[in-house]
C-alpha cells in the first residue's frame, strides 16, 4: 500500500483515539475546529465549508454521520456512498486533520467529549437572526456553547447540496 492511501486512512479515527488526541492537541494550547455532517457526494460547497472551517483553528475535525444516521436524517436510498468510503474520501482532503463516524441522532455527544474551541456549521442552520445558529435544529450549538466554546456559521454556497445533484442526475435522460 502506498504511502499516501496509509496516511489518509490514519486520519480516520476511533472516539477514544480522537478524544485522546484532541486533548494532547489542546492541551499544548492549539485550538480545535469541529463540524459534522454527512458529505454523502462531495461537492465545491462541501470544499469551501471546509477549507474556510479548518482556517479557523489550528486543527480541523470532521464527525461523519454513519450510513444509518444519514438513513433517519435523508430518508431511503441515502447515502450513496458509504461511511468508509465517505470518510476516506474526506480524510484526503488536506484541510481534514481528523475524520469520526459516529452514530447517534447529533455530534451533540462527540462535542460534549471533544470540546472544541470552535464549532462550525452551514448557514443554512441560521436562526431567525440570520448569524445566530437555530438551536432547534442544531442542538450542539448549546452544547459548546454552554462550555464557552464559539458556534460559527459559514454562508452556504447557493445551488450546491447533495439534493440538487441528485436531482439533477435524475432529471439525466436515460
Amino acid at each position: 500500500m502506498n504511502n499516501l492511501l496509509s496516511d489518509t486512512r490514519q486520519k480516520i479515527l476511533q472516539r477514544s483515539e480522537l478524544v485522546a488526541l484532541v486533548r494532547q492537541r489542546q492541551q499544548a494550547g492549539e485550538r480545535a475546529v469541529c463540524t459534522n455532517g454527512c458529505f454523502d457526494l462531495l461537492h465545491v460547497g462541501h470544499i469551501r465549508y471546509l477549507q474556510e472551517a479548518r482556517n479557523l483553528g489550528d486543527f480541523l475535525v470532521l464527525c461523519l454521520n454513519s450510513d444509518e444516521s444519514v438513513r433517519r436524517l435523508k430518508g431511503p436510498g441515502r447515502p450513496l456512498v458509504a461511511e468508509m468510503e465517505r470518510a476516506e474520501i474526506l480524510a484526503a482532503l488536506s484541510c481534514i486533520d481528523y475524520v469520526t463516524i459516529f452514530g447517534e441522532a447529533t455530534a451533540g455527544p462527540l462535542m460534549s467529549l471533544l470540546r472544541p474551541a470552535i464549532y462550525v456549521k452551514g448557514g443554512d442552520y441560521a436562526g431567525p437572526q440570520h448569524d445566530l445558529p437555530d438551536v432547534e435544529r442544531l442542538p450542539e450549538a448549546s452544547i459548546v456553547q454552554e462550555y464557552g466554546g464559539i458556534v460559527r456559521l459559514i454562508a452556504y454556497v447557493p445551488q450546491h447540496s447533495t439534493t440538487e445533484l441528485i436531482a439533477a442526475i435524475k432529471r439525466l435522460p436515460s
